[in-house]
């Protein structure tokens, strides 16, 4: 009697286990397959690209080598592809300097009615176009604009920031800051107030207890927002093109031209984007090893 329930019981798993296999199967279909049309698709296309030397609207595909990704190590490329990585390094460095205090303020210390309108007011900017902003910033940096009108009336010099690194910067900076500011409130939100009662109790001084306490509670949303501006900083594309000139080519620009400009590389161009998937690859990778906390047991 029971090698026979026994048994029943195992037959009548059998169709459960499929039903549990098959549920998430049906809910994960629909994205699934956008996934894999818009995403897995495209970038499998262009690799095949890249393997394709020399290559032209209108040419056959036939991957016979790497020649794209060596031209990649040309000193004129590595140089672009380094102001990339700059631009996103310095605008991620930028943000978390002056998102970490806003972020903090409208967390701690600000009222809790005034919250929600405070986190609105960073996300107003997202609601414009990014190119709007950057014409926007194009009309205060010009040299005959707003700033140095400002600066004119009270006797002081003028500065030359268009065409500029420090264009770039400063648009790169406004156009992300709202990110940083967003993610890091999420995480301060959550702050453990006990602990920072008990590091002044026990006589730890500010600095003590903002680098021991506070950092380490808070440091997976660090890691998250700047993660995300790195990303998104890496493949910007209008605040270089408009606010640096021509002397701040950066990688999305050289793919651009590569595909649409006067070159019609499609093979290099392809190469270049696979790069950039790879470098926004491996920040990915480094954000789930390092943004999650390791479970405590």
């Amino acid at each position: 009697m029971n090698i026979e329930k026994n048994g029943i019981s195992q037959i009548e798993e059998l169709p459960r286990l499929g039903g549990n296999w098959l549920q998430p199967l049906i809910l994960l279909a629909p994205s699934g397959i956008w996934l894999l049309l818009l995403l897995v698709l495209p970038a499998l296309i262009i690799f095949e690209l890249s393997l394709v030397a020399d290559i032209r609207p209108g040419d056959l595909v036939n991957p016979n080598g790497i020649q794209n990704y060596i031209r990649i190590f040309d000193p004129l490329y590595l140089q672009v592809i380094v102001r990339s990585l700059f631009f996103a390094l310095g605008t991620t460095i930028i943000c978390l300097i002056l998102g970490f205090p806003v972020a903090y303020w409208i967390a701690q210390i600000a009222p809790q009615r005034w919250r929600n309108l405070l986190l609105l007011g960073f996300v107003l900017p997202l609601w414009t176009s990014s190119l709007l902003r950057s014409y926007a910033w194009i009309t205060i940096l010009r040299p005959t604009g707003l700033l140095n009108s400002l600066l004119s009336t009270f006797g002081l010099p003028t500065l030359q920031l268009l065409n500029q690194s420090q264009a770039v910067f400063i648009g790169m900076s406004y156009s992300l800051l709202p990110y940083m500011v967003l993610i890091l409130y999420a995480s301060l939100e959550k702050l453990d107030k006990r602990l920072l009662e008990a590091a002044a109790d026990l006589g730890a001084n500010p600095m003590e207890t903002f680098f021991q306490i506070t950092v380490p509670q808070i440091l997976p949303g660090i890691t998250a927002a700047s993660m995300l501006v790195f990303i998104t900083g890496l493949g910007d594309f209008v605040d270089p093109e408009l606010l640096g000139g021509a002397s701040s080519m950066t990688a999305a620009r050289l793919v651009y031209n590569q595909f649409l400009g006067a070159t019609q590389n499609w093979g290099f161009g392809s190469a270049l984007s696979m790069t950039l998937i790879l470098l926004v690859s491996m920040a990915i990778a480094l954000l789930i090893k390092f943004g999650e906390p390791a479970p405590k047991r």
